[in-house]
């Protein structure tokens, strides 16, 4: 028996085809994320972490940006599906009662520059990110009150600082209270002929002042510290841990894997944004562990 062409028959079969096919693609995309989140989260969630000083409208160093450069590195990571996380989160999700976007990534700066109130702040909120800001407590007690407000030099005051309490987008750290040196020691490293019990003092003192003065004066506590020039000693730990920090930040260029375990936030490696290089070189550098 023949049966006579019907178009409507026809395009009903061309339309359920194309449906399944489609249904296909979408399923196979979907398994494929699906899987890579397990695996990501199995292996522990990959976090770069950047590490910027001064960003100002100076010659670019190993330690100064401009802001043109740091505004090219935010809206790469932008464009490419990062999205800036907190400390706070990242405790949070260490104690399992969090979550992490899919790509995050931690921004951090050192030693309190106020081209970080004048000008960072800024591009953080045009592109929706935040930053961890350590300070250096004598930068801010002695330096700063008698210098003017410039970008090229100046370092925040505690006003400064008490100002960007406002935003949601800023969380400061603590980069020690005076030992940001390495003409004596090598940042807060035990010295080789300090006992463990007079170290232990030493960096227990100068942390505690500069949590005092957090305290004083912006009423808060900073869990986050950052190694003075990324020196790292074994001894520093329990100090630290008994000071109630729970971020420590160092300089190894090395990428970071966050679990549930609160440990893993102890000497996050991060890297260094020097001037004279280009956004994407940077972030080849930064982003090349990413599963």
């Amino acid at each position: 028996m023949y049966h006579s062409w019907n178009v409507r028959r026809f395009l009903r079969y061309v339309i359920f085809d194309l449906v399944l096919i489609l249904s296909a693609i979408w399923l196979t995309r979907a398994g494929k994320q699906h899987f890579a989140a397990v695996e990501q989260h199995q292996n522990g969630v990959f976090l770069p972490v950047l590490m910027y000083h001064s960003v100002a409208e100076l010659t670019e160093t190993q330690f100064c940006v401009t802001p043109q450069t740091m505004e090219s590195d935010l809206r790469y990571l932008k464009e490419h599906g990062y999205e800036a996380v907190s400390a706070e989160a990242l405790v949070e999700y260490t104690n399992g009662t969090g979550s992490l976007p899919l790509h995050p990534v931690l921004i951090t700066l050192d030693d309190g520059f106020y081209n970080n109130s004048s000008l960072v702040l800024p591009l953080l909120e045009k592109y929706d990110m935040c930053a961890v800001i350590s300070v250096v407590g004598v930068f801010t007690d002695v330096y700063a009150p008698d210098a003017p407000h410039q970008d090229d030099y100046s370092y925040l005051t505690w006003d400064d600082m008490r100002e960007m309490c406002r935003s949601p987008r800023i969380e400061f750290g603590n980069h020690t209270y005076q030992l940001h040196s390495h003409r004596e020691r090598q940042g807060c490293a035990k010295l080789s002929w300090e006992s463990e019990e007079e170290y232990r003092q030493t960096l227990s003192e100068d942390l505690n002042l500069l949590q005092t003065r957090f305290q004083e004066e912006l009423h808060l506590q900073p869990i986050v510290f950052a190694y003075p020039y990324g020196f790292l000693c074994e001894e520093s730990r329990p100090v630290l841990q008994e000071a109630g920090f729970l971020i420590t930040l160092n300089c190894l260029e090395q990428p970071n894997f966050i679990t549930r375990d609160p440990a893993c936030l102890y000497g996050l490696n991060r890297y260094n944004r020097e001037g004279g290089i280009s956004t994407e070189t940077y972030m080849a550098r930064l982003l090349q562990m990413e599963p």
